[in-house]
């Protein structure tokens, strides 16, 4: 077992740098002044390129080969074991040279990104972005032959452990060729009603914080562990014992943060509940993306935006703005929260459209790899997309392909994962309901322990033990089945 442990020990290290380089990475985004990115991208590249060295090295390949198929290895030692190979594999095909082109690269991109978005002006992130993608294609094509597959899967892979396109395309299709007729009936249903009343602003930040924290704390967020923050781009970062989340706010309103941050706790709630025994171990890591998608979009969308839980929280959200009058009555703002539209924003859209939003960027991405969709032609083909799946057009860059940070940040094949994400946790959700009859009404009093229980115990505690199938088909009892989504969506919205 000697050669075994000496892997674990040297992976610990590994996973240390990664969460320096995490930490590095929040707060470049929500705290570092603009002057300190030259400074901070030799410090992330070199903890980078000292990460790839490491895994990279001979010794860890003759570990591995000395550990072989050991039969002494319990199951949590093999899955890390196996986890620990396709870290290396990754790895190995890529030269650590590239590995620090890409990290300078996209830390100045999205630094540019930050100012080109608000002011809609994609000439100024253009060479940038251009210069991303040439190294993210280098990548892709190295990678691509390294592990036997198509360069888009290669990107993917890293997101998405065994994510094909064909499976991908087939069930995107699908909900593409479904979206058109059902997007119209929810419309017409939604429009021989009267529109829900908007509350009046302003609404303090400060107030929109207090709101937000005192509901992440509803659901489980241990603020001894993480805290809350702003920056241009929501997300979730840090390291499982430190959770970072941020959120971006509107004094004219306050809903569509709320549900931001609520999203966001939902993918630290994943990240707190790995199991604590493999911390800094491959196999204690997250189970691919689409899992921790599913995680926020199962908080945010299957819970958050339901009956039961907007029947506990609009009381506190009275309170905290001081409302009164329809429409901060349950039911109105209930009726916000479902309501649905075509929408130029991924981030704003409801669950109905933003699928749409997740295929046009999948298939715009993927010909941008291989080579068939110049950026110049990003804005027009973006318009063309957009239109066939939503019929609309965006008015301006900033709404259309600048909205996101993730192809500034160098990141291709992780937009699938929103939408795999989405289907994954109506599957999980269903599934928790039918295991634990006591999850619906617990919710509707603020009591999240039911579910979170029934989610460590089927999937955050499983850390990256089992392939994204097997932990979908042990909770659920099946594979992926985007009906189960779609069976969803039809009970929220027609019924």
């Amino acid at each position: 077992m000697s050669a075994y442990l000496e892997l674990e020990s040297r992976f610990r290290r590994m996973a240390l740098i990664g969460d320096a380089g995490s930490m590095l990475g929040w707060d470049r985004a929500a705290m570092m002044p603009e002057g300190g990115n030259g400074a901070r991208s030799e410090v992330v590249a070199t903890l980078r390129v000292l990460r790839h060295e490491m895994l990279t090295d001979t010794e860890v390949g003759d570990l591995m080969d000395e550990v072989g198929g050991d039969n002494r290895l319990d199951d949590w030692q093999r899955a890390n074991l196996a986890e620990m190979r396709r870290w290396r594999l990754h790895a190995t095909a890529v030269p650590a040279d590239l590995v620090a082109a890409i990290s300078r690269a996209t830390s100045e991109s999205e630094m540019v990104w930050r100012k080109a978005r608000p002011a809609s002006d994609l000439a100024m992130l253009m060479p940038h972005l251009k210069k991303v993608l040439e190294l993210t294609r280098e990548k892709a094509r190295i990678k691509a032959a390294a592990l036997g597959i198509p360069a888009y899967e290669a990107l993917m892979d890293e997101y998405e452990p065994s994510g094909r396109t064909e499976r991908i395309d087939a069930i995107f299709d699908d909900y593409a060729a479904f979206l058109p007729d059902f997007l119209e009936r929810v419309l017409t249903r939604q429009a021989s009603r009267p529109p829900p009343i908007r509350p009046p602003g302003p609404f303090p930040i400060d107030r929109q914080k207090a709101l937000g924290e005192h509901l992440m704390k509803v659901i489980g967020f241990d603020f001894a562990h993480g805290r809350l923050d702003v920056s241009a781009h929501p997300f979730c970062g840090g390291v499982p014992d430190d959770v970072r989340i941020t959120t971006r706010y509107s004094t004219d309103d306050f809903t569509q943060s709320l549900m931001g941050v609520l999203h966001e706790t939902g993918h630290a709630m994943y990240e707190r509940q790995l199991p604590e025994r493999w911390r800094w171990q491959p196999v204690g890591e997250a189970r691919g993306m689409s899992v921790h998608e599913s995680q926020s979009l199962l908080i945010e969308m299957q819970v958050c935006r339901g009956p039961e839980f907007m029947a506990f929280a609009a009381p506190l959200m009275r309170e905290a703005f001081g409302g009164s009058g329809p429409a901060w009555e349950t039911d109105n703002l209930r009726r916000i929260y479902a309501q649905v539209g075509r929408s130029f924003i991924r981030v704003e859209a409801d669950e109905v459209t933003y699928p749409a939003h997740v295929i046009l960027r999948y298939r715009l991405e993927k010909r941008l790899i291989a080579g068939d969709l110049r950026l110049e032609e990003v804005p027009g083909a973006w318009s063309e997309e957009l239109k066939r799946l939503l019929g609309i057009v965006p008015p301006d860059d900033r709404r259309g392909c600048l909205q996101d940070i993730h192809w500034p940040e160098g990141i291709f094949g992780y937009f699938p994962t929103y939408s795999l994400g989405a289907m994954t946790a109506a599957q999980l959700f269903d599934a928790a309901k039918r295991a634990d009859a006591s999850i619906l009404p617990a919710i509707a009093t603020g009591e999240f322990a039911p579910l979170m229980g029934w989610l460590k115990a089927h999937v955050h505690g499983q850390g990256s033990k089992l392939s994204t199938d097997e932990l979908l088909t042990r909770a659920t009892g099946r594979s992926l089945d985007p009906a189960v989504f779609k069976a969803h969506l039809t009970a929220r919205y027609l019924s």
